[in-house]
């Protein structure tokens, strides 16, 4: 496949985003569906509040008609399945996530969904996704990175399915805490893995959507970015956490996901770390968790945090790519 198949597909999924925000920021804005700025979270956030959330619906919106499109021009024989369980994951995310916005901001309940009732919905989609894997005849190893070795999981291909979803998408949920903190360190990572998926491991629809991923959230970012004039909500955060291990899975790069989404693995353990260290020992490791609030608290501005979030984010995705495509 060219690679103006894949800058026309970022093109594509930029324009509609860009195009389509001031029309859906100001619908977002009369029906009421304001971000609920949480007390405990630094003071200078509250100023947030009623900023339009629910903005991942222009980003899967983006993705899904970009892929499609893009899939079309560029496959002979049609979509394949990977296209179609790629959009599925991307979809029953987002809407698990819309769910959880829709309960917050219209039902004023500010914890959405219960955990165990977002755990279960992002369970039955992981096992859904698996088992369309398996009538595929879909492999049950892992590759160990920079080798040949291969390990076969059979049956706890299932389990590890399930971890990397409701992982992922949990990792990125809590990454979505800044203006343009989100957008930009997973349109990194999502270009990781489209560059991976195009040259790497030749799957040239797992790079359309990638690359549509990047172009969407680009296109998001130019009204994300501080001062934020809209969020993505969970409606976006837990779609492309679902989204980025569906495509890690389908490339067969299980691992390298922990490399190429080390910001989203920093930000999880920051969390871990904080609530283990203040049920054992009384005491806070961080000012605040996840970690972008600490800096935060420490002075740093809020374009500071995230601009260095950003590079940190290229520097996993370079070390990523390396491993796989350097080593190999």
């Amino acid at each position: 496949m060219k690679i103006s198949v894949l800058l026309i597909t970022i093109a594509i999924a930029f324009l509609i985003t860009v195009l389509l925000s001031p029309i859906f920021i100001p619908f977002l804005r009369r029906l009421k569906f304001g971000q609920s700025i949480r007390e405990e979270g630094p003071k200078s956030h509250q100023k947030k509040t009623g900023t339009p959330t629910m903005g991942g619906l222009m980003i899967v919106f983006s993705i899904v008609i970009t892929s499609i499109i893009m899939a079309l021009k560029a496959g002979a024989e049609g979509i394949g399945y990977e296209i179609w369980l790629l959009i599925f994951v991307l979809f029953g995310y987002g809407v698990l996530g819309f769910l959880d916005d829709y309960i917050k901001v219209a039902m004023k309940r500010n914890l959405g969904l219960t955990s165990k009732q977002k755990m279960a919905g992002q369970i039955v989609i992981a096992l859904v996704f698996y088992f369309i894997l398996q009538s595929q005849g879909f492999d049950t190893f892992i590759q160990i990175p920079g080798t040949s070795l291969q390990v076969e999981l059979g049956w706890g291909y299932a389990i590890l399915t399930i971890v990397m979803l409701v992982g992922a998408s949990n990792a990125v949920n809590l990454t979505d805490g800044l203006d343009g903190l989100l957008a930009g360190t997973a349109a990194i990572a999502f270009g990781a893995f489209g560059i991976l998926a195009w040259y790497g491991f030749p799957q040239n629809e797992v790079a359309i959507f990638s690359l549509a991923v990047v172009g969407a959230l680009l296109g998001f970012l130019v009204f994300n970015a501080h001062p934020a004039k809209v969020f993505m909500g969970d409606t976006g955060s837990l779609a492309l956490g679902g989204a980025i291990a569906a495509i890690a899975i389908l490339t067969k790069l299980e691992i390298i996901l922990v490399i190429i989404g080390g910001v989203f693995v920093i930000e999880t353990l920051s969390v871990i770390i904080q609530v283990i260290s203040f049920k054992t020992t009384g005491k806070r490791v961080f000012k605040m968790s996840p970690i972008h609030h600490h800096y935060e608290l420490l002075g740093w501005s809020e374009w500071r945090v995230v601009t260095t979030f950003w590079l940190i984010g290229l520097v996993f995705a370079a070390l990523g790519i390396y491993i796989e495509v350097g080593l190999n």
